[in-house]
């Protein structure tokens, strides 16, 4: 898949595409069927397909310091986008001037001359363009003008999570921060996962016999609520069963927020300054500050016996 950052790495020769756009955090089952029926709509029509998606989220400049718990880093998200069958991922610089495009100037601009698109495939609800003026009924009238086909594929994808409403990404954020990484799980079609560097904390862990690889997540990260989960620590290509705990470490009067991931029965590991990946698989239970040391021990031992048997259950990846 190639990757592109603003419209000046768009190759110069670039025919005919299907192109859908979205912020698409978190690559969710909902954006699944948008994305995939682009893909398949592209292989029709023998053309490439594309992505366009945003950086910084459009939030962040049109309102400052409201930016999003974000669901997944840009790179996991071309990850997800490629073993959809993606054939290239636009991501544009998200400006104040770019904010500023008219829904026209954008189809002008983005689709038709550099694009030059032929088939644009959006849900229901697509707004784009200064203050979210355009929708899908004006570029309907836009592929008039400018020659490209418009479709719009319902999200009608809904479940159990979040009481049987139509799956997004703003209810998996919520889950998410709600300790539901089992609802948050089917909603995304995987495991939630958190990303970031193994730095060294206080090294309680190592001391207890517990050794955690303590991460220190992406910028604006959707982290779940403090508890300890069952779940997969990732170390390059390998993944190991994992106890995971989340929270302020209320045993030792912690202040800082942290992810710790014990990768289970694993000895020796040494992943400081190593670039991990935490899957957050279920819940075991919420942060707990014990009366004794012999206590925590005990709880964290429990711990990871149900965690194992919580991954166990779910199978492998």
């Amino acid at each position: 898949m190639q990757r592109w950052r603003g419209l000046e790495d768009i190759p110069q020769d670039w025919g005919r595409s299907v192109v859908t756009i979205g912020s698409y955090d978190g690559v969710h089952r909902g954006h699944q069927l948008i994305i995939s029926h682009a893909v398949d709509r592209a292989r029709e029509l023998g053309v490439p397909s594309v992505v366009v998606t945003f950086d910084p989220h459009p939030s962040e400049v049109v309102r400052p310091g409201s930016h999003p718990p974000l669901l997944a880093p840009h790179h996991r998200r071309a990850e997800l986008m490629a073993g959809l069958g993606v054939d290239a991922l636009l991501i544009l610089p998200f400006t104040t001037e770019f904010s500023k495009l008219s829904p026209a100037e954008f189809v002008a601009k983005v689709l038709v001359d550099k694009l030059h698109a032929k088939a644009v495939v959006e849900g229901p609800n697509f707004r784009f363009g200064h203050k979210a003026a355009g929708n899908v009924d004006f570029l309907r009238e836009q592929g008039e003008t400018y020659d490209f086909e418009v479709e719009v594929v319902e999200l009608s994808v809904s479940g159990a999570a979040g009481g049987g409403e139509p799956f997004s990404s703003t209810m998996t954020r919520r889950l998410v921060a709600e300790g539901d990484v089992e609802g948050a799980r089917e909603i995304l079609g995987r495991p939630h996962r958190v990303e970031g560097i193994v730095v060294r904390g206080a090294q309680r862990g190592r001391e207890l016999g517990f050794p955690t690889a303590n991460v220190e997540t992406l910028p604006h990260t959707a982290i779940p609520a403090d508890g300890v989960y069952a779940g997969w620590l990732h170390v390059g290509d390998e993944a190991m069963p994992a106890a995971i705990s989340v929270g302020t470490n209320p045993q030792f009067d912690g202040t800082e927020r942290t992810v710790e991931a014990y990768a289970i029965d694993r000895v020796g590991l040494d992943l400081y300054g190593l670039h991990v990946a935490v899957d957050f698989l279920a819940f075991v239970r919420g942060q707990a500050r014990f009366e004794s040391i012999e206590a925590l021990l005990e709880a964290i031992a429990d711990d990871v016996k149900r965690s194992m048997e919580l991954i166990e259950a779910y199978g492998a990846l």
